[in-house]
């Protein structure tokens, strides 16, 4: 499914709405390399997918974003499993890059994570709906792109409330351990972790060390070791199926992490565990 409509563009003004759409993406859909002449901003209703930018990828997931700048050269792929649906809305204009900047976005910075409410889909969904009129209201779609960049500022003044230099710094535990609980089972490093919360790989190194005593991988792992645990009492799945369901494709290699972690092989820690 796909459906998009352009709009007239004049990049004289504050801001005009340039594109608006949806797609359901099939497994693997792959946009670029390429470039745009104007700001687009994509929200992923479901699935997952990946956003490459800047030599950097970013796994994506339902309630996450991202921001195409002009002549930023870009890639992004549907996962070939899950494969996402997204909303977006393309703008330009002289205050374009400004409100985008007030909500925290950047080249450097084009990620954002929006799951507190339904605003930003329904204001999406608003667009398309007037876009379907043969004669939109441009007008009405400039409001709702007022309205949809008013809720990324707000978004984006809670999550940058705190300085990544704070000696509080809660908020990137929470976020952190939330991410990893929603993709465990997929390929996910320590690097799509740090890139999810904007901040760089040593300072999450020490944040984790700080408030856990133990390293993100370690967290990682042992979250992973754990969810093992809990699918073994099901005696249906096979070690294969459940190296696989926390997020290693090799089972041997599953085995020796959890041997490590437990200190005896999967079947046995399951026998003890079962009687089977």
């Amino acid at each position: 499914m796909l459906e998009k409509y352009y709009f007239n563009k004049y990049n004289q003004t504050d801001l005009n709405v340039y594109r608006c759409g949806i797609q359901k993406c099939k497994p693997g859909y792959t946009w670029g390399p390429g470039v745009r002449d104007h700001f687009i901003v994509h929200y992923v209703l479901k699935g997952t997918g990946t956003f490459s930018v800047q030599n950097k990828s970013h796994r994506l997931c339902a309630g996450d974003g991202f921001v195409i700048f002009p002549d930023q050269l870009v890639t992004y792929t549907a996962d070939k499993d899950n494969p996402w649906t997204y909303s977006w809305v393309g703008f330009h204009g002289l205050k374009a890059e400004s409100y985008l900047r007030k909500a925290g976005f950047s080249k450097e910075r084009p990620i954002f994570r929006y799951d507190s409410d339904e605003k930003l889909s329904d204001c999406l969904n608003s667009m398309i709906s007037c876009a379907r009129i043969s004669i939109p209201s441009e007008l009405m779609l400039l409001g709702y792109l007022y309205i949809f960049l008013s809720l990324l500022i707000d978004n984006g003044r809670r999550e940058n409330t705190q300085h990544p230099g704070s000696d509080n710094n809660d908020k990137y535990i929470r976020r952190a351990i939330e991410f990893i609980s929603k993709n465990y089972s997929n390929e996910i490093s320590i690097q799509d972790l740090a890139s999810r919360l904007g901040i760089d790989r040593s300072f999450l190194y020490t944040v984790f060390i700080k408030h856990l005593n133990m390293s993100p991988q370690d967290f990682l792992i042992r979250f992973r070791i754990d969810r093992a645990v809990e699918l073994m009492e099901n005696t249906s799945l096979s070690i294969g199926d459940i190296s696989r369901s926390v997020g290693y494709d090799d089972p041997l290699h599953f085995s020796k992490i959890f041997k490590k972690k437990k200190g005896i092989s999967p079947s046995l820690f399951r026998k003890q565990l079962t009687g089977n």
